[in-house]
């Protein structure tokens, strides 16, 4: 038996803010995860002999540090499972970049295993294995966009509109500990409900029904690009620790700045995303910006960023009914 091309996607958070920080050092969080249309891809081929094995391994990674063979361990230790299985996998998720590839690909791993192996846990059942793995895991096996409290695990379900995001990599990946135990870092973000940003978001939707996908950027009177991104609530904590630490972090958002958008940073970085109401508008802007960045690096690009992708966001996780709730 065999499970070829799973889907891992992305997330961005559209808001990020630390609230406080507990006894053990872990932070308090509140947060909105979507997932957007940007994918790792796994294969899983059944083994008989009990033995876990992957061929795909990251450069400068203890294989038995990936997040993908933890994955299926823990659920092979937990089902008492007989069955082993043959992993590989293909990175399109940029690490160190906040979008949470490895999590990812450790929730798609559970799941898929969970079906592969036949052992029939339950959402619930997984999420509790995925926590150990890290933070981000839980959210990915929860399969919907998600307001998130506590370290990221106290997950409830949040409504979200149709919309499409530009994603720019930086040329500098962020490693997440050196962020979170920084002093800089703002920590007593005032805690909100859930409803706060639910109704905010009800505002914010009557404003863009407007917006077409021919408007996607007028001409200010400098004659600099206003595209028709679309606001976002709070703020990122983490952006101006990053910022400071990470040249070209900054450097990236500036590009875009000056090109009449306003981004902003996903997890604890270094990825930067703006919002659109049309994959049409995304595109577009990719376009510009790819251009503007071109000519500005004497037309190599890698100066200021890696990679930009359109994509757009999803209303579920593409494996979520692969489990019971």
């Amino acid at each position: 038996m065999t499970l070829y091309d799973v889907p891992a996607p992305a997330k961005i958070n559209l808001f990020l803010h630390v609230v406080g920080k507990r006894p053990d050092g872990y932070h308090l969080l509140q947060s909105v995860f979507r997932f957007i249309g940007l994918y790792d891809t796994l294969n899983f081929d059944l083994r008989a002999d009990g033995r876990i094995m992957c061929d795909s391994t990251i450069e400068g990674l203890d294989p038995a540090d990936d997040l993908v063979v933890r994955a299926a361990k823990a659920l092979q230790q937990a089902a008492g499972c007989r069955y082993g299985v043959q992993i590989n996998y293909v990175k399109r998720i940029p690490s160190g970049g906040g979008l949470g590839g490895g999590s990812s690909d450790a929730a798609s791993t559970l799941i898929a295993l969970n079906r592969l192996w036949g052992t029939g846990l339950s959402r619930a059942e997984l999420m509790r294995l995925a926590l150990p793995l890290g933070a981000d895991v839980p959210v990915f096996v929860f399969g919907q966009p998600a307001f998130a409290e506590g370290i990221g695990e106290i997950l409830s379900p949040v409504d979200v509109p149709e919309r499409a995001y530009l994603v720019v990599e930086p040329s500098q990946k962020v490693p997440t500990g050196g962020i979170f135990s920084s002093p800089d870092l703002t920590r007593d973000s005032p805690s909100f409900k859930m409803s706060v940003f639910t109704d905010w978001q009800t505002i914010e939707a009557g404003k863009k029904a407007g917006l077409t996908d021919k408007a996607v950027f007028s001409r200010s009177g400098t004659g600099t690009a206003q595209y028709a991104s679309t606001a976002l609530f709070g703020r990122n904590d983490l952006e101006p620790v990053v910022f400071e630490k990470y040249p070209a972090v900054r450097q990236a958002a500036d590009c875009l700045l000056e090109a009449g958008i306003q981004p902003r940073m996903t997890g604890s970085g270094a990825c930067l995303f703006v919002e659109f109401v049309s994959i049409e508008q995304a595109v577009r802007c990719q376009n510009e910006i790819i251009g503007k960045i071109h000519r500005e690096s004497g037309g190599s690009g890698k100066e200021v960023i890696d990679n930009v992708w359109a994509c757009p966001g999803l209303t579920d996780h593409p494996l979520r009914h692969w489990l019971q709730n």
